[in-house]
């Protein structure tokens, strides 16, 4: 696991990076912010849907999720565009409406689940309706294995980073040797070190999806205030 990822982060470690952006720290730890969160495994007793409870389970002051189901998603077909079926329009309608999104996704040879894939690809058409759209996200892969899904994490990247998605960069999340023993009977995280890592992404997450949407807030404010002046010079 990368030594980027430390536990315990608070936000309010933030508050210097965020006063030289000029963002208002003061909200950065009360506003709460919907977040969809797409697993790429069907398993019942995923790991990575366990850790994505987990995430939000331990910041859930500030993160509102909602578990996106793909598995119900027929492939996408462009011959369909036209008349999408309903299982298509609810995961676009549940997407399009979350602050930020939270991919969490095991890797199935060295790269990303098709399932997953299928979902990705519905949710970006029909081409310029994208519901992933400037919606931050970040990416976790978890793994029994040693490497951590970093192929599959990479794959999903890539296609973020076509889909114009913001992506939590730091820290990097590649959970490896992680396992059904890694949780309890209720399927919460045991007291340990996976969890404090876990802790301190759900923290940074939180930082990230309120620094994109604040700084996007705080910038339309300066192009109506420009606007204004400009406006008003020429009166």
């Amino acid at each position: 696991m990368p030594a980027t990822l430390r536990a315990g982060t608070d936000c309010r470690r933030n508050l210097i990076i965020f006063g030289v952006l000029g963002l208002h720290p003061n909200r950065m730890c009360s506003m709460a912010y919907k977040i969809a969160i797409i697993v790429g495994s069907l398993r019942e007793g995923s790991i990575n849907r366990k850790v994505a409870r987990s995430i939000c389970g331990l910041r859930n002051d500030n993160l509102d999720c909602s578990m996106v189901e793909i598995g119900d998603l027929p492939l996408y077909n462009q011959d369909l565009d036209s008349n999408p079926p309903e299982q298509w329009l609810r995961f676009r309608k549940q997407v399009g409406e979350a602050d930020g999104v939270l991919f969490c996704s095991p890797e199935y040879n060295r790269g990303i689940p098709g399932v997953l894939k299928n979902a990705i690809d519905v949710g970006s058409r029909p081409y310029g309706q994208s519901v992933f759209d400037k919606k931050p996200g970040a990416i976790v892969t978890a793994s029994p294995g040693s490497i951590g899904g970093f192929g599959a994490n990479h794959q999903i990247r890539q296609a973020a980073v076509f889909l114009n998605m913001p992506i939590m960069q730091q820290p990097e999340a590649y959970l490896g040797h992680v396992s059904d023993d890694s949780f309890d009977e209720s399927g919460c995280l045991k007291e340990g070190p996976l969890k404090e890592l876990i802790r301190g992404l759900a923290h940074a997450f939180h930082d990230w999806v309120h620094m994109i949407h604040e700084s996007r807030r705080l910038l339309a404010e300066d192009s109506a205030h420009a606007a204004q002046a400009k406006a008003e010079e020429h009166a």
